[in-house]
């Protein structure tokens, strides 16, 4: 048999982005420590509409720690208190019984509240357009080593591209920043040969579009590194200040 707990949730409820918001609680008895933390949420939700009550809306899509959609502050931490996994991931195992749980939405303001816990991060969506494409033409069907990338550069690079634009590193950041995120998208293409046709124009595109959107400026703190959920490396922070510094000088 499964053990189970029983719990509080103390959740973030708001109605829209100028309505204000307030905490309710939840009682809820019986829960699986199998189980998600959104199969929590979904059988809280099943509970209110049971009771005749406004379910609670939350972002997720794929369940499988690749969207990024499930972006909650759990107890004081995005995406809660386990590492290196995203909140669908996170599971019941990791709270006591009889424990009160902390739900809320991320915390800033280029991620304006749509609705209880769902916030908007479209900013993150402008921050990719600005960077643009790659015009590299491969032609028909390119041989795959065309164009040989030593491996320690193409594995650097594609750490840099697991980053799943969750926002847990704004979230985390004190000043908002999404310097971390900015940088990883700059960083996957910035060291391989197809991305260094556009790499000047692209960091400084992104940066002008980061700032534009209210994002704050990085200090350092390295809180975006230690709550990211796929463990993406501040060092490329210090590449995309490289990368925008060389734009400026080439300017």
């Amino acid at each position: 048999m499964d053990k189970t707990i029983n719990i509080k949730v103390k959740v973030w409820r708001q109605r829209g982005p100028k309505v204000k918001g307030a905490f309710e609680t939840y009682a809820l008895d019986g829960i699986s420590v199998d189980s998600s933390f959104l199969e929590m949420l979904d059988i809280l939700n099943e509970q209110l509409v049971n009771e005749g009550k406004e379910p609670i809306v939350f972002d997720h899509d794929c369940r499988e720690g690749i969207c990024g959609m499930c972006s909650l502050y759990v107890n004081g931490e995005p995406h809660g208190p386990d590492t290196s996994v995203t909140t669908c991931q996170l599971h019941m195992r990791k709270f006591k019984d009889g424990e009160t749980i902390t739900i809320e939405p991320w915390r800033s303001a280029a991620f304006p509240i749509i609705r209880d816990l769902m916030v908007d991060r479209t900013a993150f969506d402008k921050i990719i357009q600005a960077g643009g494409y790659t015009s590299v033409n491969t032609g028909g069907v390119p041989d795959a080593n065309a164009i040989p990338i030593p491996k320690p550069d193409a594995d650097e690079a594609m750490d840099a591209a697991s980053c799943i634009g969750c926002g847990a590193c704004v979230a985390t950041c004190k000043n908002g920043s999404a310097m971390l995120f900015v940088s990883a998208k700059v960083s996957q293409l910035a060291l391989l040969p197809q991305g260094r046709v556009e790499a000047a124009r692209r960091a400084k595109a992104m940066v002008a579009k980061m700032d534009e959107l209210g994002f704050g400026n990085c200090t350092n703190t390295q809180a975006c590194e230690a709550e990211c959920p796929k463990n993406v490396s501040i060092s490329n922070i210090a590449r995309l200040n490289r990368e925008f510094l060389k734009a400026k000088f080439k300017d």
